[in-house]
């Protein structure tokens, strides 16, 4: 077969699919959700339909970027991995010129909605969290120490705090709460897949911390995260942002999320923590619907701004 030809069916076997699992849609849907709870709670009523779908669109795109950029980075070691190697760069099925143009068509086209339909501050800080997390976090945290994903956690962290900024294009301390959250929940979250996935990472070098520290000292990990996710769960509550329904609910999902890392300790298979990491994902999603659903709901519990445990201020945006 000639050059051209080969040329030729590899570009006919090229499927709109192979693009959209390079942006990872189960993952980046979940960070779009995040991020739009953030909107919806940054405003006492309903927010502007122009910045909500334009933030949501910016938003995601970006996200999108991030994760092409990582497929791309990652390709070598994707490819020796089971649960990665039938990703479309190890498969052959783009190339690595075709994944590269691609996210900066993301990237770019992200930052041109985030600045002409949304704000400044939105865009730099989303700018900020791609490059956190497909530069710093993909390119050297993950391949450099054990505490990958408390360090770079804070990129994937972002996204409601986006949110809050499209809406206000202001910086507020209930925007770092809703940030805190996902910081303290990423860790717990991926090390239980690290768990279960340990060989994997251990084939091709990644210094995950089941494999740097062993399973048993990264259970005990787990646990101590999940019990500040679930002190810092309650600060909604102490901060006056969210009333009793989010309280009852975040308590229960707390609970349940600290059973699941109890257990772990003692796992009763090896598919346990999988369990887990499933069930982290379950909490989120509700935890985020129940702040969601809570903020509209009439003010129940809702403990008053001078009574606050805790107080929060506005940070004025940069001027330019």
């Amino acid at each position: 077969m000639s050059r051209s030809n080969a040329a030729t069916t590899a570009a006919s076997m090229i499927s709109p699919r192979h693009y959209i699992a390079l942006t990872k849609p189960k993952v980046v849907a979940l960070i779009v959700f995040t991020a739009v709870v953030g909107m919806f709670l940054a405003v006492p009523g309903w927010p502007d339909p122009v910045r909500l779908i334009a933030g949501s669109v910016g938003i995601w795109l970006a996200a999108a970027s991030a994760a092409a950029i990582n497929h791309l980075l990652d390709a070598r070691i994707d490819a020796r991995m089971a649960r990665t190697r039938h990703r479309p760069l190890p498969r052959g099925q783009l190339s690595e010129r075709q994944v590269l143009l691609f996210a900066c068509a993301l990237g770019l086209a992200a930052m041109v909605v985030l600045l002409w339909w949304v704000n400044a501050l939105t865009a730099w800080l989303t700018l900020a969290s791609l490059i956190g997390y497909a530069i710093v976090y993909t390119a050297y945290l993950k391949r450099a120490t054990p505490q990958n994903i408390v360090i770079g956690g804070a990129a994937g962290a972002a996204p409601p705090l986006l949110g809050w900024t499209a809406m206000t294009g202001e910086l507020h301390g209930h925007a770092f709460i809703l940030f805190l959250i996902i910081f303290l929940w990423t860790p717990p979250h991926f090390w239980a897949l690290a768990i279960y996935r340990r060989e994997d990472y251990a084939a091709v070098n990644v210094p995950m911390l089941p494999v740097t520290h062993g399973a048993d000292f990264t259970r005990w990990q787990i646990l101590y995260y999940t019990i500040l996710l679930f002190l810092i769960t309650l600060m909604p509550w102490l901060a006056g942002m969210s009333g009793l329904f989010y309280l009852a609910g975040a308590v229960v999902l707390g609970l349940g999320f600290l059973w699941y890392a109890w257990r772990l300790l003692k796992p009763p298979s090896e598919q346990f923590a999988m369990v887990v990491f499933n069930y982290s994902i379950i909490y989120l999603m509700a935890l985020f619907a129940f702040l969601l659903i809570d903020h509209y709901l009439p003010r129940v519990g809702v403990v008053a701004p001078t009574q606050t445990l805790l107080q929060f201020e506005p940070v004025p945006p940069v001027a330019g």
